[in-house]
């Protein structure tokens, strides 16, 4: 014969079929050996590579996004900063320490932080809703829905924190730098 074709049952026979046929190609010259194709495998490796590499884009332009975004909240804080100068003046001139004006900026950074994060987690959510829609009416199967875990979603409000504090840390320390007879 030419050819064999075995089709397993299972992912476990297909292993056990792949194991079987190399320990019979062990010491056997080449024109002996059996050639093994797994066509599946071949298509979901190649599958699984194209959805890595969106994957990876995807992550990218993630990475862009939040550097443009933690600038843009470093900037917006010290606009905030350059217009309230008479008030870190003021602040400062009836007793408030650095640390205190500091910390100031810092808690309205975390408040806008916390309150972006939270509405981009409730956006998701409400946008589950039609995309699982879609995809159950185009592909026709029910159990394949898009998700966001719970605890995906605190972490990615946790991220969104800490980004936003390390985005007005400079402008809250500038703040604070201010002498408040020049404020």
């Amino acid at each position: 014969p030419a050819s064999i074709n075995l089709y397993a049952a299972t992912f476990e026979d297909k292993d056990v079929i792949e194991d079987a046929i190399s320990d019979y190609n062990e010491g056997k010259d080449e024109m002996s050996q059996i050639q093994y194709t797994d066509y599946v495998g071949l298509m979901m490796s190649s599958v699984t590579k194209i959805i890595n590499t969106i994957t990876y884009v995807l992550i990218a332009f993630v990475a862009i996004s939040l550097i443009v975004s933690s600038i843009m909240i470093g900037v917006i804080t010290l606009i905030s900063v350059q217009e309230r100068t008479k008030e870190i003046g003021i602040l400062r001139a009836i007793g408030a320490s650095k640390r205190d004006v500091s910390s100031m900026f810092n808690a309205e950074t975390i408040i806008i932080g916390f309150t972006s994060g939270l509405l981009g987690i409730v956006v998701t959510y409400l946008l589950c809703i039609p995309i699982n829609l879609l995809v159950h009416h185009l592909t026709g199967i029910n159990n394949l829905s898009a998700i966001l875990p719970v605890p995906a979603a605190i972490i990615l409000i946790a991220i969104s924190v800490l980004l936003t504090l390390i985005a007005g840390f400079i402008p809250s320390k500038s703040a604070a730098k201010k002498d408040p007879v020049v404020a």
